[in-house]
């Protein structure tokens, strides 16, 4: 009898042995799926992978295609070196950059056009025609005229980069006193004798002449002129936003120089 009752209770001590295992199992548990758990949504609100999430690094890749032909491309990339890269990736993923506003009608308004000799009636509105297959658009206006025909400044401006690209050719790029509006002026033959980075020049100064250098094709010697609205802070390869030179030049340009 007695040997009965002492297995009996043995056989109670084990359940509730095991009940008390599982219970304290069970708590270890939640405690460390609860710590987790915290820790994964520090981690999510944490700057690192902000910045890791930025809806802008998607939006550069998209960007970079549509300049691609303005700012010379990847080839810029490489003339330039490998820190001015990295520079120019953290500034186009940039959020806290000021964003570019479009200029004021007088200022494109008194605009000259670029070629010399040539008419509002001689120009083609090409901004939005399609290139390299439908990749990008245009974003420029291409100024036909004979190989050697004087380029003009369209605006005065200081010469902030005198470039050389597989594709742009020998370009210029040109800034407005505000700092706000870049003339890139593209294909280029010869530069005008003297002509340096920050020279400042005025409305129809000659910049140089009409050619195909870089991507032009050869039998159609052309002025691939663009104008690009900027910030006053930013670098002159860095993303713009494009403005149509067509209807200021077709419409209101006063053709010669100063």
């Amino acid at each position: 009898m007695f040997e009965r009752l002492k297995s009996a209770k043995q056989k109670g001590m084990g359940a509730v042995d095991r009940i008390l295992t599982i219970i304290v199992t069970a708590t270890i548990t939640s405690m460390v799926w609860i710590v987790a758990g915290g820790s994964l949504i520090e981690l999510s609100s944490a700057d690192s992978q902000i910045e890791k999430t930025r809806p802008a690094d998607a939006a550069a890749e998209a960007d970079s295609r549509l300049t691609r032909e303005t700012v010379a491309g990847e080839t810029g990339a490489e003339d330039e070196g490998e820190a001015s890269t990295v520079e120019r990736r953290r500034n186009i993923a940039s959020l806290d950059r000021a964003n570019a506003t479009p200029p004021r009608e007088t200022q494109l308004g008194q605009m000259v056009i670029p070629v010399l000799n040539v008419r509002p009636d001689d120009l083609s509105d090409s901004f939005l025609a399609a290139r390299d297959g439908g990749d990008r658009l245009h974003e420029a206006i291409d100024i036909m005229a004979p190989a050697g025909t004087s380029v003009i400044a369209a605006a005065p401006g200081t010469i902030e980069r005198i470039y050389r690209s597989e594709t742009g050719g020998n370009s210029l790029y040109v800034r407005s006193p505000d700092k706000e509006t870049i003339f890139y002026y593209a294909h280029l033959d010869k530069y005008a004798p003297g002509l340096k980075e920050g020279q400042k020049v005025r409305r129809g100064q000659r910049l140089g002449t009409v050619g195909t250098t870089g991507n032009a094709a050869p039998d159609a010697p052309h002025l691939h002129f663009a104008i690009m609205r900027t910030t006053e802070d930013a670098e002159w390869w860095e993303p713009t936003n494009a403005i149509n030179p067509y209807p200021y030049l077709a419409g209101k340009a006063a053709s010669g120089s100063d």
